[in-house]
């Protein structure tokens, strides 16, 4: 078997995506996981690609600011790359707010992504009844629209990368023996192994349900309401989501929680009422004890590297996980924020 610059363990995410950015700077890689691409949690349904709010600012939001920001052009490439629609779109989000409190901290709010933001994305408060029946329910009558808020098909976004990595001739295979730098991206597992050699807690897996319904409306803003993300895509299907488990039995199996939250969805949105539901699907997402993104030296094997814990955020954070991870790969050049380390969760 031929070496390479770069083996990545994990064809999630996190593993396709920097795989993708080192192919794409001219390193040779493959690419390993048992599975497949995508068949962990990132082959999931949401893909609600969406900001922490504007305000208290720190690294961590800055870093998703600039991922989110990216993302166009990285999906817009892997799509011209290898043929396969991603599903992504900048399609924005809306929010209800529930009462006088909270539209005032909505509008406070409008005033801080006006400089945070930096100018590329709006957060506004505008009234419901704007938005004619795409709009949910909301006790005060107003709504946060915000501009930043992006979605995509987790599944076909896995897909998307795989196909687009085959064009660049990079391996995707079940397994394979070390070679080059290797970067363990192996979500839930990963922090499990971690956390039994540690002796102590590193992170661990979130079980999630999601529900994919037959309701096309491709162009309309995400919305999150009640807890829950309800998310039209380009396919002409909608997904609601998701639960978050701590504790569970049977990793992929499906039951009252998710109707529970397919209920809520119908109910922030009452033009779901009626919809079919094509899909049930369940997952295990990986959480870093710190909640952000672990990445850099491996903590138990010297000379590796490790990217995992993306938890909700993954998907959108993958464009600016793949560019710092390929740095350090490739270029020795470390740009992680402090909080994303593994220290930060060890």
């Amino acid at each position: 078997m031929a070496m390479v610059d770069v083996t990545v363990r994990g064809a999630g995410i996190f593993g396709l995506s920097i795989a993708w950015t080192c192919a794409r700077r001219g390193a040779s890689v493959r690419v390993v996981d048992p599975h497949g691409p995508g068949a962990g949690s990132s082959g999931g349904l949401v893909g609600a690609l969406a900001p922490h709010v504007p305000e208290n600012w720190n690294d961590k939001k800055a870093f998703q600011l600039d991922s989110l920001l990216m993302a166009e052009s990285f999906w817009a490439d892997v799509e011209a790359t290898g043929g396969v629609s991603p599903g992504y779109a900048r399609t924005g989000r809306l929010q209800p707010v529930a009462d006088e409190a909270a539209l005032a901290l909505a509008r406070q709010r409008a005033a801080g992504a006006d400089t945070l933001w930096r100018g590329q994305a709006d957060w506004r408060v505008v009234e419901a009844a704007e938005l004619g029946d795409w709009a949910p329910p909301s006790p005060t009558g107003y709504v946060i629209h915000d501009t930043l808020s992006a979605r995509m098909h987790p599944r076909h976004a896995c897909a998307a990368l795989a196909a687009g990595l085959r064009v660049l001739g990079v391996e995707i295979i079940t397994e394979a023996a070390d070679a080059g730098r290797v970067v363990q991206a192996t979500g839930h597992a990963g922090l499990a192994e971690l956390t039994a050699a540690l002796g102590r807690a590193v992170g661990g897996g979130v079980k999630g349900q999601a529900a994919l319904l037959r309701f096309a409306s491709r162009d309309a803003p995400q919305v999150f309401a009640d807890g829950v993300h309800i998310v039209p895509h380009a396919d002409g299907t909608l997904a609601v989501g998701s639960t978050s488990e701590r504790d569970w039995d049977d990793p992929t199996a499906t039951d009252a929680a998710l109707d529970a939250v397919i209920d809520r969805a119908v109910a922030a949105m009452p033009v779901l009422h009626g919809a079919e539901v094509i899909e049930r699907w369940a997952g295990i997402r990986p959480r870093a004890r710190s909640r952000a993104p672990m990445l850099g030296a491996h903590p138990l094997c010297p000379g590796q590297f490790i990217a995992n814990g993306g938890f909700k955020i993954g998907f959108g954070m993958a464009p600016k996980v793949a560019e710092v991870m390929a740095d350090l790969l490739l270029e020795d050049r470390d740009t992680i924020p402090d909080g994303f380390r593994p220290e930060a969760s060890l």
